[in-house]
């Protein structure tokens, strides 16, 4: 069923029902509004799960990048309401949200990225010094330093990296990227941005930044962030990222 809305189409789909099927050729992709999505693709006999996504994730998008056919599928796991864009109205929507295109450009990097090291497999080399030291890959392999984040209310301890830099925000289905520090958990509410802030390590101070495109702010002992201009923090300080508040810990 597709209902008519000011700028973009409403798609509601039920339960088991295919939003569009792998190789198919397409000229939309979706929003989700409602419900989970999961992203498939036939290997052998079956049907493989790629990726599980919901509320505010977004799917398709390679059709209007690319104008190729679909190289997944896509399937509702539960009943679900989708904002359909197509090509007409791919730009207007970008404009109004900056974050999805924000990570729409990390999806594609992340994608390239793994390109580049499987070239660099296929040719007996390796280049660790690209990604900080650590090999690419899953941002939760990188290992954790002593220095952590505090939630006070739960008790629970986020650790920063061990490395010069630690990625703030919630697990990111659609690019495939993970924070250092995963906020899912703690963001019943979804006020946080998938790539929230960082928090870099130079020599020994400790600064935090807010990345573009993030939504709901960052703050520091009550303090708002100003986008992309890092604050030094100190041992103690009380950071909310959205409407998460969390206690720094250097030591």
């Amino acid at each position: 069923m597709t209902v008519a809305t000011t700028n973009h189409q409403v798609v509601e789909v039920k339960a088991g029902q295919a939003i569009f099927e792998e190789g198919a050729l397409g000229t939309e992709m979706y929003i989700i509004h409602s419900g989970q999505v999961e992203i498939v693709k036939r290997i052998g006999d079956e049907d493989r799960q790629l990726a599980l996504l919901e509320k505010g994730d977004f799917f398709g998008e390679m059709a209007i990048l690319e104008e190729l056919p679909r190289a997944a599928g896509a399937r509702a796991l539960t009943d679900a309401r989708l904002v359909e864009i197509n090509g007409s109205t791919f730009g207007q929507m970008l404009r109004d949200n900056p974050e999805i295109a924000v990570r729409m450009m990390r999806k594609l990097s992340r994608r390239l990225r793994q390109t580049d090291e499987l070239l660099q497999r296929a040719l007996g080399t390796t280049d660790t010094e690209a990604s900080g030291g650590f090999p690419l890959g899953d941002l939760r392999e990188r290992p954790m330093g002593a220095e952590r984040l505090l939630h006070v209310k739960s008790g629970m301890e986020l650790h920063l990296s061990a490395s010069s830099e630690t990625t703030i925000g919630r697990r990111d289905p659609v690019t495939g990227i993970y924070p250092d520090v995963d906020l899912t958990p703690l963001d019943h509410q979804r006020s946080i941005s998938r790539r929230h802030a960082k928090i870099y390590r130079r020599g020994g101070k400790f600064f935090l930044s807010e990345d573009i495109g993030t939504m709901n702010g960052t703050f520091v002992n009550g303090q708002r962030l100003e986008t992309g201009v890092p604050m030094e923090i100190h041992d103690g300080d009380q950071v909310r990222v959205g409407l998460v508040e969390l206690e720094l810990h250097l030591s």
